[in-house]
């Protein structure tokens, strides 16, 4: 029996993959997994809930500046790290697998002293800390797009939810049309920005909606929880907070506008659906750099969040929905870029890292 330790978690981009993997993992005989968190991050409700036991570590982040948190860290990292080893050692892990995030860090280093290969796992273009210093030593690392400056990094996509790699968009197009109240027969805009939402895109298209409808396209707009934003309850215009089946948004979808989080990206990408980016300002600039690859392939527009406006909705947007060549030009660019077998070739990476031991 192979025993596989995952580590990762706080956000849904690195709890999401993980589990895709798990998933994968789960379904051979004989091999075991358990997932390493932290008690805060939503790896905690989220990893119990798939029915996967949660081994704790401490959440200890790197200090940014010289202060009292970086006098302590050297003291609580090295405590994470002895919490992994002792995990590692109690369970026999054969291998470690880390997606990033205040877990992977004390895990990397805690395998690597324990002599456990271990695998990393980058979703982002703009791969953050605890990968960087992980890539050095790692096994095999693995990235979801082309140009991560990952040392020895190698393609191998994101892992994604199994209702977005089995999902058939044209035989559930009908299905989907019922549930949001839209006709299946005409051309859907999706607009999304997370499950909060994005205040700017939100504000675009509360002043250009109408001009949506009036090019002939239905609009579902996911606003997000926490939105004031007023349902003019008009018919082909579906506003919702959030939207629980996303696989059936995606079946709807003709055209997407969104953020370009990394797990975003790859799932558009992965069903062949033409974008429209708006990255979220703040941050790293990451998310600019997941859309790149889908912008310079001709699947995506990249329109910059200080600038999207109800005037950018009708000066570009409104002009690409009356293009259906250009939208299928589009479609067949993301196709060629998108992959979903990010689960599959992320598990092999892991496998030749298990031989090579």
């Amino acid at each position: 029996m192979t025993v596989y330790l995952l580590a990762g978690g706080g956000t849904a981009g690195h709890v999401n993959p993980l589990l895709a993997v798990a998933d994968l993992l789960d379904d051979r005989a004989g091999d075991s997994v358990l997932v390493l968190g932290t008690k805060e991050g939503l790896e905690a409700r989220l990893v119990p809930a798939r029915g996967y036991e949660l081994l704790i570590v401490d959440k200890v982040p790197f200090p940014r500046r010289p202060n009292k948190a970086a006098i302590v860290f050297p003291k609580r990292f090295s405590r994470a790290v002895k919490q992994v080893r002792a995990h590692i050692r109690k369970h026999r892990v054969d291998v470690v697998v880390g997606f990033g995030g205040y877990a992977s860090a004390p895990a990397y280093v805690a395998a690597r002293r324990e002599k456990v290969p271990f695998v990393v796992h980058e979703a982002n273009a703009r791969p953050g800390l605890a990968n960087v210093l992980g890539a050095r030593n790692a096994s095999g690392v693995g990235v979801a797009f082309d140009g991560t400056p990952l040392k020895r990094g190698t393609v191998v996509g994101m892992p994604l939810r199994r209702e977005i790699v089995e999902l058939d968009r044209a035989a559930q197009r009908a299905e989907a049309a019922q549930l949001f109240g839209l006709d299946a027969d005409r051309p859907v805009l999706l607009v999304f920005g997370g499950s909060l939402g994005a205040l700017r895109l939100n504000d675009a298209f509360a002043g250009a909606w109408a001009d949506v409808l009036a090019a002939g396209w239905q609009l579902l707009h996911a606003t997000g929880e926490r939105s004031d934003l007023v349902d003019p309850e008009v018919p082909g215009y579906t506003m919702l907070r959030y939207i629980d089946r996303m696989d059936l948004a995606f079946s709807l979808a003709d055209v997407i506008v969104s953020r370009s989080g990394s797990a975003t990206v790859s799932e558009v990408s992965a069903l062949g659906i033409p974008a429209v980016y708006v990255p979220y300002s703040v941050g790293n600039g990451e998310q600019r750099l997941n859309a790149a690859s889908a912008v310079e392939a001709g699947a995506a527009i990249l329109v910059d969040d200080e600038t999207f406006s109800g005037d950018v909705i009708r000066e570009q947007i409104i002009p690409l929905l009356g293009d259906r060549a250009r939208i299928d030009r589009m479609a067949q660019a993301s196709e060629r870029i998108g992959s979903r077998t990010g689960t599959e070739d992320l598990v092999a990476l892991v496998d030749r890292a298990l031989g090579e031991k």
